[in-house]
């Protein structure tokens, strides 16, 4: 485990919390500025990520015990290959466009599950489906832009571990620890 220092907390009452596979590099800074320039400006402190456990809010006693599950968890699931590849959108349901999870997928479920089933109960608003968002919440063309620009996108990479950010009420995610997936 990696431990990082959270920064300035959201609220003591309730900090809001996220898990999940970071993006390496070069392709998540890449896929951040494509985010930034598509207009999603708070993009900028959102590192490219497949999520795990979308924001939630969180009792400050329930994060150590989160902590403890997200390291059991880590330790009893393997590394695995990634490959991310074309475009997809959730339209018009949701206004996203996403590069697809094309490789991975059945790991990340495996993994949302097991992170869900821990000390934190979190009720999705939708099926999980992982991807990588590129845009999110802008007009019709900008996201028609993002689809059509990215649709041969590619990338492959070992998701060796997952991350629990923070977000410190500013609009910014911070990393809080990271887990390696040792199983």
């Amino acid at each position: 485990m990696t431990r990082v220092d959270p920064g300035t907390p959201g609220t003591s009452a309730s900090p809001v919390v996220g898990v999940a596979l970071p993006v390496p590099e070069p392709w998540g800074p890449y896929l951040q500025a494509m985010r930034t320039g598509y207009g999603e400006d708070r993009a900028r402190h959102i590192p490219t990520h497949i999520t795990l456990m979308p924001p939630t809010p969180v009792a400050p006693e329930q994060l150590s015990p989160l902590r403890r599950h997200l390291a059991e968890v880590a330790a009893t699931h393997p590394r695995f290959e990634v490959l991310l590849r074309g475009t997809g959108t959730f339209r018009p349901v949701s206004d996203v466009v996403y590069v697809q999870v094309a490789q991975g997928v059945s790991s990340c479920e495996r993994l949302e599950r097991a992170v869900r089933a821990g000390p934190v109960s979190r009720t999705l608003d939708f099926p999980y489906h992982p991807h990588v968002t590129l845009v999110h919440d802008q007009p019709a063309p900008v996201l028609d832009r993002a689809f059509a620009e990215l649709e041969a996108f590619t990338c492959q990479f070992t998701a060796s571990s997952f991350r629990i950010y923070q977000h410190g009420g500013d609009e910014v995610w911070r990393r809080v620890e990271d887990y390696q997936l040792t199983g």
